[in-house]
């Protein structure tokens, strides 16, 4: 294993501990929420062990976290033909939310998104 894959496990490892105790699970309670052992819990977490990509997506989905809260910093997309579609900022501050105010931003979103389309469609009456 070359040094880069070391950091890189070691960076993905942080975060997967950092969501782990944002949902204030132990390693063993994530463990039985996605079939994994503890002691393979910590080896995730201290990039010793790298996951499937199984793993991963059952790793997010417990966590409630995106693939991009893994994988952001550390994959530079040469298109920004993608890049305009994702606020990395916005991501990192919303895993940092409690779950109450998750659901706040979460209303909002849905709330804001609503109205636009209400007046797409005024818009297009209008039009016609």
């Amino acid at each position: 294993m070359t040094e880069n894959e070391k950091r890189l496990r070691k960076n993905i490892g942080k975060k997967i501990k950092l969501a782990r105790s944002k949902t204030n699970y132990t390693q063993e309670d994530l463990a039985e929420k996605i079939s994994l052992s503890p002691r393979y819990i910590s080896q995730l977490e201290r990039g010793i062990a790298f996951g499937s990509a199984t793993t991963i997506v059952e790793l997010c989905k417990a966590l409630n976290i995106s693939s991009d809260f893994l994988f952001s910093d550390l994959i530079e997309a040469k298109s920004s033909e993608f890049s305009n579609f994702i606020d990395n900022n916005f991501f990192k501050n919303y895993f940092q939310l409690n779950e109450y105010n998750k659901k706040v931003i979460n209303r909002l979103t849905n709330d804001l998104i609503k109205l636009q389309l209400e007046e797409g469609f005024k818009r297009q009456a209008k039009e016609q």
